[in-house]
């Protein structure tokens, strides 16, 4: 059996800003807080890196220099995803070419594709690269929640690798562990839901969390993978109210502004995100204090 791309917590990091655009040096500071608490991997240009207001030669080019920053001590995963099948193609192929080690691709959002034309987009893009693919479930932000069945019919592709679910149904994971082959990795896209996912079988988390507490997110996915699942339920429980705060309003606004509390001035989303309420800073500061 194939071991899976990661096991334990890959962040899924902000992109940082300055003046609305990418602060390139911030970005190698987020990249090397990662490195110092121990994770071998990293997500670029996601959900979390406000992917849907970054243009196509922003993402390469933070591809290219995450990649160029880390080197051989970690791995980058690139965020590909379009409701385009034919940008994702050439998004995808771009991002292998810059240095990405895997991609992360969120379904086709908007269009509503049906399962066929969910199989035949995510098809189009495996066989155009030669790297891993995660295919990435978040239907409360694409409209639409991908089937078992669909995950069955791709776990069959040697390069579609996994999957990040993050439709929040915790039975779903069940699911898809039975119905696929052993090596179809399944992540968490919830950060409250690490330890239990783990327990039914996933591998780790793709975090928000992670972001301003690393090293914490990957002892407490490790310590659950080593099935201490006394301490993990512990580290879940202490983190639970940094994983509340980080969604007081839609992600990543909340994140954003813990991460200019603890000293990484990542500067503000991009529109048509808004910066955090008072209301939010505080709390966050509070539990970061």
């Amino acid at each position: 059996m194939n071991q899976p791309l990661f096991t334990g917590c890959c962040t899924a990091l902000v992109t940082p800003f300055l003046d609305q655009k990418v602060n390139y040096p911030m970005l190698e500071q987020l990249l090397q807080k990662q490195m110092l608490a121990g994770l071998d991997v990293a997500l670029v240009c996601g959900t979390t890196g406000e992917s849907p207001t970054l243009t196509d030669e922003e993402k390469l080019e933070i591809i290219r220099r995450s990649k160029n920053y880390v080197g051989d001590q970690m791995r980058i995963i690139a965020g590909t995803g379009s409701n385009d099948t034919s940008h994702a193609v050439a998004l995808s192929k771009g991002a292998q070419d810059a240095g990405a080690d895997a991609l992360l691709v969120v379904s086709p959002y908007y269009n509503k594709a049906t399962p066929e034309g969910l199989v035949r987009h995510y098809l189009s893009i495996a066989h155009a690269v030669k790297i891993p693919v995660i295919l990435y479930n978040v239907p409360c932000r694409t409209g639409v929640d991908i089937p078992v069945s669909v995950y069955r019919r791709l776990s069959a592709v040697p390069n579609i690798v996994g999957v990040k679910e993050a439709s929040g149904d915790i039975g779903k994971i069940l699911h898809i562990i039975a119905a696929c082959p052993k090596d179809f990795a399944v992540w968490t896209g919830n950060d409250e839901q690490t330890v239990p996912a783990i327990s039914l079988g996933a591998k780790g988390v793709i975090s928000v969390a992670g972001n301003v507490w690393p090293e914490e997110m990957q002892d407490m996915a490790m310590a659950a993978i080593d099935g201490d699942f006394d301490t993990a339920a512990s580290l879940q429980r202490q983190m639970l109210p940094l994983t509340d705060a980080l969604f007081r309003e839609v992600n990543p606004i909340p994140v954003k502004a813990a991460m200019k509390c603890i000293g990484f001035d990542c500067g503000g989303c991009r529109m048509p995100l808004t910066e955090a309420t008072v209301e939010t800073v505080d709390a966050i500061r509070a539990i970061l204090t």
